[in-house]
């Protein structure tokens, strides 16, 4: 007998990207949602930040794959482009390696052409690249789009499948390293294993397939900066009569023996619910959302003994006048591998930082008071479970930040420039956004925290609770994050017995729950 979803009741903690995707999935289906945001603002950290007249991303700014995104709105019975005008970005990215610039596009003539010309004898390497990291993406995907909920779930046959091609006992840098021979094209296709907040030396090299995600699909941006996504989304929820409180935090998650019944909010006020979606950070949620001794799994001493990503400063900048660099750049250091050595393994500040630029201002208009520049600055650095003091040395980082900003010939005088600034260190994303440990990417992808290893979307401590998020399978970056929410979406609305009727959406994701 199916149930009568209309009256089911569901809380969505956190308005992240995930927590977003997965109340506008069950709003849509009928569940009443309300969704509490401690934050002023929807987007968790990756929400609009306002200084002034300009107007930022707090945090993701590459957006790939818009496709997925555009599936969600559909199963929700709405389109993306109804609500967000995309732009995609041609080049993608500027590279700078001292005086040699790379600037690759979904093109792969021109691509290649730019390879022959700065890494000559490379660009064959290229093809081989795409070729076969396209059949890659025909395994993974399959395997990003199911839960994993034990270790049973590994004797499917996509898995078998997929093993030949995933790569698991080599890296992203020992992979490329079998395409390409100079060193500055491997850090092309290697400095994505940030968005993972690792090191291309450590990451698997299944994340290889990351760059190829730019390269196949492309980089977008929407127009108000990816946050309109998220605004849009919290806006779709409220259509289907849901509701998204912001400035509302949960103190606590009620338990009955060992299932869910509802929360606690920060005002005192109780409420229950069918179903509770956790979008907060996995670690601080575990330490705080419940009373002491609910959780046998994650204690506080074992999720501090996990493996946590590395973090970032964040410089936010209102400046004076327009300024000719790309909408993303990349400015490497010196010594690419010795500065992530510095930040991933001694968990130390470098001395010759990289450096990433991000200027959506060049190509749109609503960020910033007519002639003037929203730029935003990020350095990788350690998370907090490095020595750094950053109370100390807050002043310190962001005068270096500055001074490597300089050394870029568009930005020379950019302190004379500034007329708004922000500075956001790893303290202060862990005292101001509760990221744990200023881990900005979140648990990390080594083989023991991936697929079955990674806390799982159906939430094994307590029924009732379902995770989505950077910190559940299949794990952290904006197409993972959302992918996290159809997954967990699917497994609730497969419960509860209702059934998909897009036709897309059943066949790509309700289909892989059948065998949860």
């Amino acid at each position: 007998m199916k149930a009568n979803h209309s009256t089911r009741k569901a809380i969505v903690i956190g308005a992240g990207p995930g927590g977003l995707a997965a109340g506008m999935l069950l709003a849509s289906q009928g569940y009443e949602v309300n969704m509490y945001e401690k934050q002023s603002v929807v987007g968790g950290r990756s929400s609009q930040l306002k200084l002034g007249e300009y107007r930022f991303d707090r945090g993701a700014t590459f957006l790939m794959m818009p496709h997925l995104i555009e599936e969600l709105f559909r199963v929700s019975k709405r389109s993306l482009y109804d609500y967000v005008d995309m732009q995609e970005l041609t080049p993608m990215y500027s590279l700078h390696f001292g005086d040699k610039v790379f600037q690759p596009s979904r093109d792969r003539e021109d691509t290649a052409a730019q390879i022959a010309t700065l890494f000559p004898g490379d660009e064959a390497g290229y093809y081989r690249y795409l070729e076969e990291e396209d059949v890659k993406l025909e395994k993974v995907m399959p395997l990003l789009r199911r839960p994993f909920s034990n270790l049973t779930d590994y004797m499917r046959s996509d898995v078998f499948r997929a093993l030949p091609k995933l790569h698991l006992n080599d890296t992203v840098y020992g992979r490329l390293s079998k395409y390409f021979k100079d060193e500055r094209l491997k850090m092309s296709f290697a400095f994505q294993a940030k968005y993972l907040g690792m090191s291309a030396w450590d990451c698997p090299g299944t994340f290889t397939i990351l760059s190829y995600l730019e390269h196949r699909y492309g980089l977008f941006h929407p127009k108000g900066g990816i946050n309109a996504i998220f605004e849009s989304m919290a806006k779709v929820i409220s259509e289907h009569g849901g509701h998204v409180h912001t400035g509302v935090g949960v103190k606590q998650v009620i338990t009955e023996g060992r299932t869910a019944k509802g929360v606690v909010l920060d005002n005192g006020e109780t409420v229950y619910a069918d179903h509770i979606v956790i979008n907060a950070d996995f670690s601080t949620a575990m330490n705080q959302l419940f009373a002491p001794g609910v959780l046998r799994k994650y204690s506080p001493d074992k999720l501090a003994a996990k493996k946590y990503s590395c973090s970032a400063a964040m410089l936010y900048l209102g400046v004076d006048g327009a300024i000719d660099l790309p909408h993303h750049s990349v400015h490497f250091s010196e010594d690419y591998h010795r500065n992530v050595d510095e930040i991933m393994k001694k968990k130390t500040l470098s001395e010759d930082p990289s450096i990433y630029v991000h200027n959506p201002s060049v190509l749109d208009p609503t960020l910033a008071p007519a002639g003037k520049t929203a730029l935003y600055i990020l350095m990788p650095t350690p998370n907090l479970t490095g020595e750094t003091d950053w109370e100390a040395k807050r002043e310190q980082v962001k005068e270096q930040m500055l001074s490597r900003a300089e050394m870029i010939p568009q930005l020379a005088d950019l302190r004379e420039r500034i007329e708004e600034m922000s500075f956001f260190t790893p303290l202060d994303w862990e005292q101001q956004l509760d990221v744990y440990q200023g881990a900005t990417f979140n648990l990390t992808h080594h083989l023991d925290q991936m697929m079955t290893f990674r806390p799982h979307n159906r939430f094994e401590e307590l029924d009732g609770v379902w995770l989505v998020g950077g910190g559940t399978h299949p794990g952290s970056g904006l197409p993972t994050i959302f992918e996290s929410a159809r997954i967990s979406t699917s497994m609730i609305f497969k419960q509860d017995g209702i059934v998909i009727t897009d036709e897309t959406h059943a066949d790509q994701v309700m289909t892989e729950v059948t065998h949860s």
